[in-house]
């Protein structure tokens, strides 16, 4: 019987958490209903391993999904800022009611404990850089507010039912498996896959706007850490590397990486963005004993020999 539910688990994090587990002999169980994640993601998955196709915003399928589970990884969502501006409905839908869904049938199976992907976006737009898990929220996106209203059902549910919920706040997370093909990709898969082609990857306004970008493997590693930890039940807490890069300084690298001289091309700034996003990891560190193992150059090379496969292809 699996022991963990990887909600999400054939999307970009999700399939790189199902590895890890199965990686130390753990049995797991999948969900996803395949509409940003791919069965590709999950086709070499070795060990103990059962796929689930269904959605989170479905009852029946979450209650069967949830069966016999001590520890959910919650990573299913719809998680773009942009396409929440189109789509601010659906995206409340996936990332508000379907983490609902999931709670609620979690506590009535007896799960011991759900970690929840929350956003970095929630802190919004603030002047201070460093983002801490004491700030105040203030989102400035649909997509900001959802994933924010899924922390406060995780922290209801702690206090309400005595759910153990931990909300790991993550910031830019790249690495393999992320998808380059959306209009709704993150910056680094688009970057790398436009400067691989030869041609300029887009900037929206200046590129003087900075990110704390995480490696994918260092997510897993906090992830695995919250699942055991004590004295986290409840909490907030962000998952980082503490430290922060310029869209302009990121294509830089990028160029020496590459051995490529490629300018990028400047658009307007989109509606939604924020300026500054660096993590304070000072809480992480001590209540998980987490430690980022990765910098960005050591994720990037990895993110390249990746997407080179797909341009090749």
């Amino acid at each position: 019987m699996p022991r963990y539910l990887v909600t999400g688990g054939a999307g970009f994090i999700g399939s790189h958490i199902a590895e890890a587990l199965l990686a130390r002999g753990e049995s797991i169980r999948i969900l996803d209903n395949l509409s940003t994640g791919y069965q590709q993601n999950i086709a070499n998955l070795a060990g103990d391993v059962e796929f689930l196709e269904g959605d989170v915003r479905d009852d029946a399928v979450v209650a069967r999904a949830v069966e016999g589970v001590e520890v959910v990884f919650h990573q299913a969502a719809l998680a773009s800022v942009h396409r929440s501006l189109s789509q601010p409905q659906e995206t409340h839908a996936v990332c508000a009611t379907g983490t609902l869904i999931l709670l609620d049938q979690a506590r009535q199976a007896g799960v011991r404990r759900l970690l929840y992907a929350a956003s970095s976006s929630a802190y919004g737009d603030q002047q201070q850089a460093c983002k801490t898990e004491t700030d105040l929220a203030a989102p400035v996106s649909p997509y900001a507010a959802s994933k924010l209203a899924g922390e406060h059902y995780c922290r209801s549910f702690y206090k309400a039912y005595g759910l153990e919920t931990v909300c790991l706040r993550y910031f830019n997370v790249f690495g393999p498996r992320q998808d380059p093909g959306s209009p709704y990709s993150a910056v680094i898969p688009l970057f790398i896959r436009a400067m691989l082609s030869g041609k300029q990857p887009v900037v929206f306004g200046d590129g003087q706007q900075s990110r704390d970008f995480v490696f994918v493997k260092d997510i897993v590693l906090g992830n695995l850490l919250a699942a055991d930890a004590e004295g986290t039940a409840g909490r907030v807490i962000n998952l980082a590397t503490g430290e922060q890069a310029s869209l302009l300084e990121l294509i830089a690298q990028l160029n020496e990486m590459l051995g490529l001289a490629i300018e990028p091309e400047h658009q307007p700034v989109r509606e939604g963005d924020v300026r500054h996003s660096q993590a304070d990891i000072s809480l992480a560190k001590d209540l998980l004993g987490y430690q980022p193992h990765f910098s960005l150059a050591e994720g990037l090379q990895q993110s390249i020999d990746y997407y080179r496969t797909l341009v090749d292809r």
